[in-house]
């Protein structure tokens, strides 16, 4: 892969790196519009202290008014439980994508935004 020589230093700054801007990314405010979202979740299969297990990822798309779809969420967790999707609907209403309307019994009314927000 073209990757022979760097060290093990090297390798763990740059998946440091890219661990700080990932994070960045999905920790972000979401400004503005987006009158459209897509949730969705699928099985993956992930490393574990030496075993491989499966894990749920639950993604978020979001379209803004000028049709510009960017991915908005990204969690991973052991599995597509009630409590996994509440909390993954609760970080985006606080970083700004409000759901009124969407999935009651997850978001319970303090977790909603304010009416017409």
């Amino acid at each position: 892969m073209g990757l022979a020589g760097i060290s093990k230093s090297t390798v763990s700054k740059l998946c440091k790196d890219i661990d700080d801007r990932v994070g960045a990314f999905l920790d972000r405010p979401l400004t503005g519009d987006w009158p459209y979202r897509w949730l969705d979740a699928t099985y993956l299969k992930q490393r574990e202290g030496g075993r491989i297990v499966s894990v749920a990822a639950i993604v978020a798309v979001a379209a803004n008014t000028d049709g510009k779809r960017e991915i908005v969420g990204l969690h991973i967790g052991p599995s597509e439980a009630e409590t996994f999707w509440a909390t993954f609907l609760k970080s985006m209403v606080r970083r700004g994508l409000p759901f009124a309307g969407c999935c009651p019994r997850l978001l319970r009314r303090s977790d909603r935004p304010p009416a017409g927000g």
